[in-house]
């Protein structure tokens, strides 16, 4: 009986990313940067899938599909979850008028950003102001 011969499987350095990781770290990278000019006043409105898969050179759907495999959420969850997060830093943090949070995320109408926090969080933002008072 001859030994097997066994045939080393090729390494496959860790560094070196799937594409879907590729995308997917490449978006959160834009979401992250985007969030931070919407807050500091650099960015005049929020960016959708559309621009998102515009500045990674793919489309929407596949950015929108890669991130549901990745990370089990949509871009748009995303960034709601993101400017949700950094809104409730705010609430708690500042005495910022809420229609001045509302417009660090450009929102127009401090009633759409009142709707967008009380549908995500099930309270206003002046509720959740003073609860963590």
């Amino acid at each position: 009986m001859q030994p097997e011969i066994v045939t080393p499987k090729p390494v496959i350095p860790a560094k070196i990313l799937t594409r879907k990781d590729e995308i997917t770290a490449d978006f959160i990278s834009l979401a992250e940067r985007h969030i931070i000019n919407l807050m500091t006043g650099v960015a005049k409105k929020r960016y959708a899938a559309k621009d998102f898969g515009n500045l990674l050179f793919i489309h929407p759907r596949h950015l929108t599909n890669t991130l549901k495999i990745t990370i089990n959420s949509s871009v748009c969850d995303y960034m709601e979850g993101r400017i949700l997060a950094e809104a409730q830093k705010l609430l708690q943090n500042t005495t910022m008028p809420i229609a001045d949070v509302a417009q660090h995320f450009a929102y127009d109408e401090p009633t759409n950003f009142i709707k967008f926090f009380k549908g995500m969080t099930g309270i206003t933002p002046l509720q959740y102001r003073k609860s963590i008072q």
